[in-house]
């Protein structure tokens, strides 16, 4: 990476560990490394937060709320209209930082960004929108309201896989619905998460909203869970394994607080028998392989009627043969590495232990020789109960399973404790209607002739049973960085009580 680039996006010096949104910042005490995945290398060290230092982060979110709820809203879009023409900007530079930083290719990182600006522009329109309710009251001269106040400092605790987008879809929804937002970006993107907040500080200060958006830099799990802990912070996003969001939820819940968990995914795509390939091959391709298979939307599980099953496997075969790894930056790259050494072995061992159970490799299943964290795109012909299966492995491994007919693969859709995203490609018209029913898929999102991966920022996205039941982005996800309150207003002379009750005390 060249001193040039570190200089345009602000990244001159690594020490600090904090930021406080008014473009100040804590030094570190200690540090760690942020590493490339390209080439297994450290990129710099940044500065580890210290209690001390979330102290002072969460007290100025704190400050900061106090003057930001009152600002009008549609005044609060402005804010976010200028990080998104700040953002376009410097989109070409983000990518490429964040494509050395966590091994996308750069068509991904640049639309990791664009991601970013999209979602902004979606809350600039919110803020002009988001409403409540008039509702009848059975007592006359009274009016009876639904109203959405802001709800106060959201802490944001993002995954390295999407280490820009996943802060904006939080912190631009929450921060035109009047809340500020404390921000702890996974310690393998650092200095994406430093970048992108020199960026919101310069914005933030033009706009006299200094503090609406800060930062904590740590690589140790004791800050998330003190964030967890806080009462002060009303909501807290995680972005994570569902491990550790079990553990977090339990935290907050223990204090009365909120959680939105975006965690684990285990997607099915289903190849029905009347299935178009030509859509549906592609479409798995991307799921599986598109950032390493470390998406949380990735598609792990490939639910094939084995009347298919012949054509399905000889093409896919052949694409993931095709598939270049290597740079992420360089031109006709699909396939960059996975995110370090652990999740390399971790992708050795679910290959195994596929083995082990009965499986069969048809492509891949190798870690590759040299630098960085590379592996071969994997294809495994499994069954859906093995535990191997069951579980979500983060890298470009796709398991291919026999069905004998639709109403099975629907059945091990099902059949995870995850239930994020699910897909089927078929041209029957029941089939799809009864995918896309109550008794159908049981994930946050299901699609139709659509893979797994690849969401727009106009629908909610979010995921059921291990996956948290969190929803972000569009919809109306902007109702859980808020407060509902029903209002009663008398502009009468007397005070008639509901449902007929009289008290003449």
């Amino acid at each position: 990476m060249s001193e040039q680039l570190f200089s345009r996006l602000g990244l001159g010096e690594f020490n600090p560990a904090a930021a406080l949104g008014d473009g100040s910042w804590r030094d570190g005490h200690g540090g760690f490394a942020s590493m490339t995945p390209v080439l297994g290398l450290p990129l710099a060290l940044v500065g580890r937060a210290t209690e001390e230092d979330r102290e002072a982060v969460v007290q100025q979110a704190c400050r900061s709320f106090l003057h930001w709820r009152d600002v009008p809203a549609p005044r609060r879009g402005l804010l976010v209209r200028d990080l998104a023409i700040a953002l376009r900007e410097h989109k070409a530079d983000l990518a490429t930082l964040l494509a050395i930083e966590v091994g996308k290719i750069r068509s991904e990182a640049e639309g990791e960004i664009q991601e970013m600006v999209d979602i902004a522009d979606y809350a600039v329109g919110l803020s002009r929108q988001y409403h409540g309710l008039t509702l009848p009251s059975e007592r006359p001269r009274h009016h009876l309201l639904e109203r959405w106040q802001p709800l106060g400092p959201v802490a944001v605790i993002t995954a390295f896989n999407f280490p820009a987008a996943v802060w904006a879809w939080n912190a631009f929804i929450a921060a035109v619905c009047g809340d500020t937002v404390v921000w702890k970006p996974s310690p393998k993107a650092p200095l994406t998460a430093i970048a992108i907040q020199r960026i919101a500080d310069e914005v933030s200060r033009d706009h006299g909203a200094q503090g609406v958006f800060t930062l904590l830099l740590s690589d140790e799990a004791e800050l998330g869970q003190a964030l967890a802990d806080d009462r002060r912070l009303p909501l807290v996003s995680f972005t994570g394994s569902s491990g550790v969001g079990r553990q977090l939820a339990q935290s907050v819940a223990a204090r009365f607080g909120r959680c939105l968990l975006e965690c684990s995914g285990n997607n099915a795509a289903i190849i029905d028998a009347s299935a178009d390939l030509e859509l549906a091959i592609p479409a798995v391709v991307f799921g599986a392989v598109g950032t390493a298979g470390q998406r949380c939307t990735s598609t792990r599980r490939l639910l094939v009627h084995e009347a298919r099953w012949d054509e399905v496997e000889e093409r896919l075969t052949r694409a993931f043969s095709r598939i270049v790894s290597g740079d992420p930056l360089a031109p006709g790259v699909l396939l960059g590495p996975l995110i370090d050494e652990d999740a390399r072995a971790e992708f050795v061992g679910a290959v195994a232990q596929s083995l082990a159970e009965g499986g069969t490799v048809l492509h891949g299943g190798r870690p590759l020789p040299g630098h960085g964290f590379y592996v071969e795109p994997t294809l495994v012909v499994a069954e859906n109960h093995w535990p191997v299966v069951q579980r979500e492995t983060f890298a470009p491994l796709l398991y291919l399973i026999r069905c004998p007919d639709f109403e099975t693969a629907l059945k091990l859709n099902n059949a995870v404790p995850q239930g994020l995203s699910s897909s089927l490609f078929t041209l029957d018209l029941r089939h799809a209607e009864r995918f896309l029913s109550a008794a159908g898929s049981d994930c946050g999102i299901a699609n139709v002739n659509a893979g797994t991966s690849g969401a727009e920022i106009g629908g909610a996205f979010g995921g059921e049973k291990e996956t948290g039941g969190g929803r972000e982005a569009g919809s109306d996800a902007w109702k859980a960085y808020m407060r509902r309150q029903t209002q009663t207003v008398n502009y009468g002379c007397q005070l008639p009580l509901a449902q007929g009750v009289h008290f003449d005390a």
